[in-house]
Parts: structure tokens; C-alpha cells; sequence
């Protein structure tokens, strides 16, 4: 883990414009343009590419046919426990007020993995993401998917494609037999944050340009009553976690009590209660 993160000074919680809280109920997503500067992408995309070495020379294996088709998307894990600028994007306020909006102020950060779509790169299949965090039926929006796009991502580059009103469902069973059929992609510039509900069915595009690379990355936000998809405590090197803002142990799940259901009780006596009654 590097030893500056890229955001030293984070800008101040940005105003949450309520017509685009409403378009991740009504259409399924929003885009925040312009959360990053030009400096501030190029160096997060810098450190999503060192990302994806150093995984793959520990042993993680980045490209994976099962889940990519075609040899062509290099995965990025786990991003946070590689370099610093990660964990500043997660609790990054020009997104986290939107995250609270959503989700209430219950919740917790549960995954933060990249995704580098390179000519060629073919598309996985689809699914939304929380239906990985609880069964079906999804009735209520508990999760978040917060891509930041590190270049400008079109359908020609393989941006993530999205079903229209596939929000909506509540069942594997309204699913079409074929949800990519219907899908479209997203467009946004370098630096844009697209907000995308949960229950949004979605993929990797195909990037069919001759050579424009496509990173993205994809950072999960959930109720926090929900298992966090990664174990922060056990992937975050210590020097990593004891450089964490206060704000950001909390949204790690990384102090007691967390804000999970329940933790009301404690808030007076935020000590462990071994009996019952």
C-alpha cells in the first residue's frame, strides 16, 4: 500500500440534488459529472492498474474466463487494500450524501473491485447486485452500486449495459430469458459517478474500439443489517486501517458498535452486553 493517498484534503459534502435521487427510484441510476478532476482520475486509474499487478503476483488470478468470456477484462480486487485513494473514494463526499439518501444513513461500504475492459473484451453475464447480498424477493432498494468511470466509458469501449425498469423486479422469476437483449449502455465522461440501483440488472459491455481500454470501478454500498461482501479487517494491511478517518472505520465496519440494525441500544453504552433481558 502506498503511503500518500491521492486525495490528501477531501472537498466539503456536496448538496444532493433531489431530481437525481429521484431517477435512481424512477430510471434505476443517476450520473454525478465531474466528481474527479482530470488530476484526481488520472491518478485513481494509475493506482487501479498497480491494482491489478500486484494481485495477479500474489496469485489472484485477474482474468478469468468463467466469469469474462474471451481472455480480455482484467480484474481489480479488493481495492482498497492496495492503495489508500480507494478508501477516500469510498467515503468521498461528493457521493456519500446521495448513499444516504438512498440506502438512509444505515449503511455500510461492503466491496470495492475494478474492472479494466480491454479491446476485445467480451461481455459477462448479466445480474444485479443485491440480489448477492439477501434472497429473493428484493421489495425494498438496500444496496448501491457506485461506478466511477476512470475513462470515458460509451458502448463503443464496453461500458456497463443496464436493462430499463429491471429495478423493478422483485424475482429471478420477472426476469427475461434473455435480459441482455434489451440492454443499453451507459455514457459518462472520465471522472463521473454513476449511481445505479441495486436491483438493476446490468453487464460488462463489449469494448469493440481498436484501442481504448475502459476502467471502472465498482464500489458497493449496502444496508448495513446486510454481510459485507469483503472482510475489510482481514484484507486492509494494519498500516492501511490505522490510517483510516474516523468516518471511514465506520463505514468499513470497522469499530463497535457498527450502525446495523440494532445499534440504537448501545448508543448510550457502547459496551459488549453478555447477558440477555
Amino acid at each position: 500500500m502506498r503511503e500518500n493517498a491521492v486525495m490528501t484534503t477531501l472537498p466539503a459534502p456536496a448538496p444532493v440534488d433531489p431530481r437525481l435521487v429521484e431517477a435512481v427510484h424512477t430510471d434505476g441510476f443517476c450520473i454525478l459529472p465531474g466528481v474527479l478532476s482530470p488530476e484526481e482520475v488520472a491518478q485513481a486509474r494509475a493506482a487501479a492498474l498497480a491494482a491489478a499487478e500486484r494481485a495477479a503476483a500474489a496469485g489472484y488470478p485477474v482474468v478469468m474466463e468463467a466469469l469474462d468470456p474471451g481472455g480480455r477484462n482484467v480484474r481489480m480486487p479488493d481495492l482498497p487494500a492496495h492503495d489508500p485513494v480507494f478508501v477516500d473514494l469510498a467515503v468521498h463526499p461528493g457521493v456519500t450524501p446521495y448513499v444516504s439518501a438512498l440506502l438512509s444513513d444505515d449503511w455500510l461500504f461492503s466491496n470495492f473491485s475494478g474492472n479494466n475492459a480491454l479491446p476485445g473484451s467480451r461481455s459477462m453475464n448479466a445480474h444485479n447486485d443485491q440480489s448477492t447480498l439477501h434472497p429473493e424477493p428484493w421489495t425494498d432498494l438496500w444496496a448501491l452500486n457506485v461506478i466511477w468511470c476512470l475513462d470515458d466509458v460509451d458502448e463503443e469501449n464496453g461500458a456497463t449495459r443496464y436493462l430499463p425498469g429491471s429495478h423493478r423486479f422483485t424475482r429471478f422469476s420477472e426476469v427475461p430469458a434473455d435480459p441482455k437483449a434489451g440492454m443499453v449502455s451507459y455514457e459518462a465522461r472520465a471522472g463521473s459517478v454513476i449511481v445505479m440501483h441495486g436491483r438493476t440488472w446490468h453487464t460488462s459491455g463489449e469494448n469493440r474500439s481498436a484501442d481504448r481500454e475502459r476502467v471502472m470501478g465498482f464500489a458497493l454500498y449496502a444496508r448495513a443489517f446486510l454481510r459485507l461482501q469483503a472482510n475489510w479487517w482481514q484484507i486492509i494491511p494494519p498500516e492501511g486501517l490505522a490510517a483510516m478517518s474516523e468516518e471511514a472505520r465506520l463505514r468499513f465496519g470497522l469499530v463497535w458498535p457498527n450502525r446495523g440494525y440494532g445499534s440504537y441500544l448501545v448508543h448510550t453504552n457502547p459496551q459488549p452486553v453478555l447477558g440477555g433481558g
